[in-house]
């Protein structure tokens, strides 16, 4: 359950500056969690990431407030293909270690669910968590995703070689 005070919106490109601060050190506390590194993504212009930030009919970026502070971060893309455009798919998911285990993760994805559901058409929600992410998968099985197949060597970073574990959700 969110704690009192947690609140959940679509961001726009107001929003910009924060979900930078709030998606860069996301990425430098976890980088086995992402496709997209702390260095990438320091390296985009901010009227390039407020434009990415601007919701679409297709895409929308939800972000969690507590106490007005941003803390979490959940990205809903449709597909585009009109043969596939019943799926939507869930990326860059993430909490601040500080407000982690208080209900943030659940209020995105309660939320994200929420609004494809209001998207005509679509059947699916699908997203890919790496096999570093047991809380994540945790916290998506918990919401009714299940896992439908496994990518093995799906990333090479630092050494490592990690699988990718992909999840599914009819909506």
């Amino acid at each position: 359950m969110a704690e009192p005070g947690a609140v959940v919106r679509v961001l726009t490109a107001a929003d910009a500056p924060a979900y930078r601060a709030v998606r860069l050190a996301a990425l430098r506390s976890d980088p086995l969690a992402f496709l997209t590194t702390a260095d990438e993504f320091a390296a985009r212009p901010l009227d390039s990431v407020a434009a990415r930030l601007e919701p679409t009919e297709r895409t929308v970026t939800l972000g969690a407030f507590v106490d007005g502070a941003l803390v979490g971060l959940l990205t809903l893309a449709r597909e585009e293909a009109a043969i596939m455009a019943h799926r939507v798919n869930v990326y860059g998911v993430s909490v601040a270690p500080g407000a982690r285990g208080r209900g943030v993760g659940d209020a995105l994805v309660r939320a994200a669910i929420a609004h494809v559901r209001a998207w005509p058409g679509v059947a699916t929600l699908n997203l890919a968590v790496m096999d570093t992410q047991g809380s994540a998968r945790r916290l998506y099985e918990r919401h009714g995703f299940r896992v439908w197949g496994r990518q093995p060597d799906a990333v090479r970073r630092d050494g490592l070689v990690l699988a990718e574990d992909w999840m599914t959700l009819s909506v």
